[in-house]
């Protein structure tokens, strides 16, 4: 199985959001131990370092990704996919390219806490880490 990772599920472990940390947690730990394989967009990656060097520090934000690089495969961002989410019609665009991106890398799932900005298609699922968790639970 190949999850996909939205970058606000990253920055909640990475940033120990208290609200959100436990659940991203649990699913980043079970693709570090290879219990599925984890991707991320390249543009999650460059996303947080800017969010967790404007919070912390440049130091941490460096070692963030290179924590990410260890666990994650980076799935292309390039200009099929930003086409596809420019003509997509959906009212967030950072989310219809991690949409576009997770389709191109053959995701079977996207890990979010913002569904609601995902087109619902049977291409793809789209999870909270928590649905994630029960589903993984049922197996």
């Amino acid at each position: 199985m190949r999850a996909f990772f939205d970058t606000n599920v990253l920055l909640d472990v990475l940033l120990r959001r208290a609200d959100f940390y436990d659940d991203s947690a649990r699913v980043w730990t079970l693709a570090e131990r290879n219990r599925f394989e984890g991707c991320a967009s390249a543009v999650s990656f460059v996303n947080v370092f800017y969010m967790v060097a404007r919070v912390r520090d440049r130091e941490e934000a460096g070692r963030a990704v290179r924590e990410m690089i260890d666990i994650f495969t980076p799935t292309t961002c390039d200009g099929q996919v930003v086409r596809q989410a420019v003509h997509a019609g959906l009212s967030d665009f950072e989310d219809a390219v991690q949409y576009f991106s997770a389709l191109h890398a053959g995701a079977d799932c996207i890990l979010t806490r913002n569904a609601a900005g995902f087109p619902r298609r049977p291409a793809v699922s789209v999870l909270s880490p928590r649905e994630f968790l029960a589903q993984l639970d049922r197996v």
